[in-house]
């Protein structure tokens, strides 16, 4: 018998049995694909944002940021469905000098809010490299506990070296952000600088956060942020730090009463707290709400979002007209020349800029 044989009657030998199923599900492979799809339809996004679906809502976000046309058009849509469904929440711009503890006050005082069953979005805008357009993105590492809360939202969002442009596309991010049903928004900005003018054009109290014993407090800010600020918080007052978060208090409080009546009726308050340890908190949030009542009672609330809205429409106008004149095909081909013909002395930078507008004028219906 040969071996062949031998095997063939073996007792080893493995029936073939039944033909074993496939390892792929086609329609669990369509669901998955379907969840992972990185471009949606208008009403998927704007579905998925009114019901409060996280992932839809990150989805949006990104769309609004990014530069690319297609992303722009639809995001723009996105938007318009979402207006109606938006204004409901109450707006805070948070400011202060580098190592004044944003991340940390703002953490303690969102957790407070969302015990309160309030439902918080963080909106930080992060620093951006000029030379790399890159940046950190770090506020949900900082913000663990906060970013955990199944009450609170937090997106940081690239400033790329644009003012404007953060303006414009953080405030359309609080439009989705409200129409997924948030009613407070923070707008965490990057440090004390022309940001914040940009983030005061879109919020409805302004608070800058401070720290005592850091020199001179009252030249570590420029005036036009303390004319902005509708309350001032001198932070990290605990320990041996209380007496001089008290000075400082005074000191600002003082500062304060030299500037002209703002147009609102609110008199800027000054208050200490300290946010590592939770102390303080409640305080802050009762000036903000206090503040809120009397601006709504007057009418100001109602006409300071009027004007934003005029503001940033405008902005957004000057700032499509710079972007359109900086991809004109005849521009770029002749700023070389007229940017050397400055330096060489030859034009005035004044003259230069003249030509370069009638030329972009020229060239726009070509």
């Amino acid at each position: 018998m040969t071996d062949k044989e031998k095997h063939k009657n073996s007792a080893l030998k493995v029936q073939k049995g039944i033909e074993q199923p496939s390892s792929f599900n086609p329609d669990a492979a369509s669901r998955i694909k379907k969840s992972k799809k990185e471009i949606f339809e208008v009403e998927e996004y704007f579905e998925g944002i009114i019901n409060g679906n996280r992932t839809i809502l990150s989805k949006a976000i990104t769309l609004v940021e990014s530069s690319l046309p297609n992303h722009q058009k639809l995001a723009q849509e996105i938007i318009e469905k979402c207006l109606p469904y938006s204004g409901n929440s109450i707006r805070i711009g948070i400011t202060g000098v580098p190592g004044v503890g944003k991340s940390t006050f703002i953490e303690t005082l969102g957790i407070n809010l969302t015990k309160q069953d309030r439902k918080l979005a963080v909106l930080a805008i992060d620093p951006s490299s000029e030379r790399t357009k890159g940046s950190i993105l770090g506020d949900k590492t900082r913000m663990e506990t906060l970013a955990n809360d199944t009450n609170a939202f937090i997106r940081p969002s690239p400033s790329a070296g644009s003012l404007g442009g953060v303006a414009r596309k953080t405030k359309e991010i609080i439009v989705i952000c409200e129409a997924a049903g948030f009613d407070t928004i923070f707008v965490e900005t990057v440090g004390v600088g022309q940001s914040e003018t940009a983030v005061h054009s879109m919020v409805d109290f302004f608070l800058l956060l401070m720290l005592a014993g850091a020199g001179d407090e009252l030249q570590g800010i420029k005036r036009g942020i303390m004319e902005m600020a509708d309350a001032i918080v001198i932070n990290k007052a605990d320990g041996d730090n209380i007496k001089k978060a008290e000075l400082a208090k005074r000191q600002y409080a003082n500062a304060l009463h030299l500037y002209p009546p703002s147009e609102s009726g609110w008199v800027p308050l000054v208050e200490t707290c300290s946010a590592l340890s939770n102390k303080g908190i409640e305080n802050i949030w009762t000036i903000i709400s206090d503040y809120l009542n009397l601006t709504q009672t007057n009418g100001y609330f109602l006409k300071k979002r009027q004007d934003q809205e005029i503001k940033i429409m405008l902005e957004t106008i000057r700032g499509s007209f710079r972007e359109d004149f900086d991809n004109n095909q005849a521009v770029i081909n002749l700023l070389p020349k007229y940017k050397q013909n400055v330096l060489s002395g030859k034009i005035s930078s004044y003259k230069a800029a003249s030509d370069l507008l009638n030329i972009y004028y020229k060239n726009l219906n070509r």
